[in-house]
């Protein structure tokens, strides 16, 4: 198993607001891997929520690129990357954005992990026929953030990942 070590956080936590918290998975999601990478560590969920423009269904793919893009600046990668790539990421220590997305995807009918979150991927196992993801699920009302593993197969036509790494000093 592949794994990085890794602090969660729970989108609940008294610092966020409670008007955000339902759906501050991808602020949380973000502000983990940032503060894990080093970066950023001004920056209170709040504000990264208002500066990746969250909503209260939650924070789009394409707005997140966009926006942890623009407000990272130049020296840095935000894209979507594949589950290769992913793999790829956690073996060079850096932890990777995933988001489960039941609703947009049109897999209104699948039983899935999630229907509608983002969590950061800290490790992997390669299995017989699986990839399973470790990962952080950001918590709970009451819960702190907690590790799990989830199937890749169960999951993949609903995920999509995003790379966050710096690519110049």
């Amino acid at each position: 198993m592949h794994h990085v070590p890794f602090d969660g956080k729970s989108q609940y936590d008294e610092d966020i607001d409670p008007n955000y918290r339902p759906s501050a998975c991808g602020p949380v999601t973000a502000y983990t891997i940032l503060r894990y990478l080093n970066e950023h560590g001004d920056l209170d969920v709040n504000e990264l929520y208002r500066k990746l423009g969250g909503t209260r269904i939650g924070l789009f793919k394409w707005r997140l690129l966009r926006n942890l893009r623009k407000l990272l600046g130049n020296a840095w990668e935000v894209e979507s990357c594949t589950i290769e790539e992913l793999k790829t990421e956690l073996q060079h220590g850096r932890p990777v954005a995933a988001k489960f997305d039941k609703w947009f995807t049109f897999h209104w009918l699948g039983t899935y992990e999630f229907d509608y979150h983002w969590v950061p991927v800290v490790g992997y196992e390669q299995s017989e026929g699986d990839i399973f993801l470790l990962i952080h699920d950001n918590g709970g009302r009451h819960r702190e953030s907690r590790l799990r593993k989830v199937s890749y197969q169960a999951n993949r036509s609903i995920l999509s990942f995003v790379k966050i790494r710096k690519t110049a000093a």
